[in-house]
């Protein structure tokens, strides 16, 4: 080969991947350049995402202040011995026994509990700036700095995907969705994976159930958020697909309402009793970016084990678990499960016990047991917590 065609197939390759970097670079600059779009369109809608970040923000506060109270060691300590003998039942026991430790509305804290939710209700209803917003998760103490950009990160990235899908400017949706996910993969320590993470360890890792039995009413509170999160993409998903979906989102929020229902708890329809996932209640995007659903996922379950941490009682080292928990889940390369594995386990928990459907009806489980109770393994590990 002559010395000038090594140099010219040099240049052709250097040129190629300029393009690529240029086209890719373009697309999500055009997703980025939409954010207005939503508090033009839908700016109810654009409130509570910032709302969102504060709110969860303050939860883990509200969550660490009570699990740090002197008045509740002894409900922690019943708490402690029910959750520890829940894990060392057999299936059949558990489903004898009603699915294992449910309190329902009636959790262990009762009054603090019903009084956190009032003021983190009233942090939902409130209205902050985006640079609020991004702030929050920086400003609450029972996560460090790395979490927090990983949470941050997370949020932006759910942002730009919703302004990639009500950006009439934006023809090729799916190419944007792809340039989105690269662009957040780029930044490895501070992205969750984009292959389906080990699902089971939602309900098999060592603090599991932990937030949804000690915090019963913040548990259906915050899911209800993320319920609202991919209820409105599949809502827009949707109207891009077909025109009699138009007004999509509108319904969602009257069901998002209904589901947060009074300060005290009460509502109209049930709040999410199964942490949502995409599959479930935003279907579309699964099928259109099986990547940006399982980021989304991916995400979701990691806060949910944050939360489990933070909730579960009398546990030592909670900075090293939850430290280790983000390690898991930025990790790229292990944990991670076959796509079939992570769609069963989505679907397990029924689209009505994660929310029910965005904008369709479904007014009672098409499931009679939870996606613990469904699941084929069982944790026998006793947590010596």
């Amino acid at each position: 080969m002559t010395n000038h065609k090594t140099k010219y197939l040099k240049l052709v390759k250097h040129c190629t991947i300029t393009l690529s970097i240029v086209v890719t670079t373009s697309l999500f600059t055009t997703a980025v350049s939409a954010q207005s779009n939503i508090r033009d369109l839908y700016p109810q809608l654009a409130d509570l995402f910032n709302a969102f970040d504060v709110t969860q923000a303050n939860a883990f506060e509200k969550i660490a202040d009570i699990n740090a109270n002197p008045s509740t060691q002894a409900a922690r300590d019943e708490l402690q011995m029910n959750l520890n003998m829940s894990t060392s039942m057999s299936m059949s026991e558990m489903m004898a026994a009603g699915g294992g430790m449910d309190m329902g509305m009636n959790g262990p804290y009762q009054e603090l509990e019903v009084q956190a939710r009032m003021e983190l209700l009233e942090n939902m209803r409130g209205k902050y700036s985006d640079e609020e917003a991004e702030a929050a998760y920086d400003n609450s103490a029972p996560v460090n700095r790395h979490t927090a950009e990983v949470l941050k990160r997370g949020r932006s990235f759910e942002t730009n995907l919703f302004n990639i899908y009500i950006d009439d400017s934006i023809n090729d949706k799916q190419a944007a969705v792809a340039a989105a996910v690269e662009d957040y993969l780029s930044d490895d320590r501070h992205s969750v994976a984009s292959i389906p993470k080990e699902s089971t360890y939602l309900i098999e890792h060592l603090q599991a159930n932990g937030f949804k039995t000690a915090f019963p009413l913040l548990s259906g509170f915050l899911w209800s958020q993320q319920w609202l999160q991919l209820a409105a993409l599949q809502a827009v998903i949707l109207e891009n697909v077909d025109p009699q979906f138009s007004g999509g989102v509108d319904v969602a929020l009257e069901r998002f309402w209904n589901k947060v229902g009074s300060s005290g708890g009460m509502t109209m329809f049930p709040a999410p009793s199964e942490l949502p996932m995409a599959p479930a209640i935003a279907p579309d995007l699964y099928s259109q970016s099986e990547d940006a659903a399982i980021i989304i996922d991916n995400l979701n379950v990691l806060e949910t084990v944050i939360t489990d941490i933070l909730s579960y009682p009398n546990v030592e080292n909670r900075d090293g678990l939850v430290d280790a928990t983000i390690a898991r889940f930025t990790n790229k390369t292990e944990d991670n499960i076959e796509y079939m594995d992570y769609l069963l386990f989505a679907l397990r928990g029924g689209i009505y016990n994660q929310g029910g459907p965005a904008v369709g009806e479904l007014m009672q489980s098409e499931r009679n047991r939870s996606r613990a109770a469904m699941d084929m393994k069982h944790s026998m590990i006793m947590s010596t917590q």
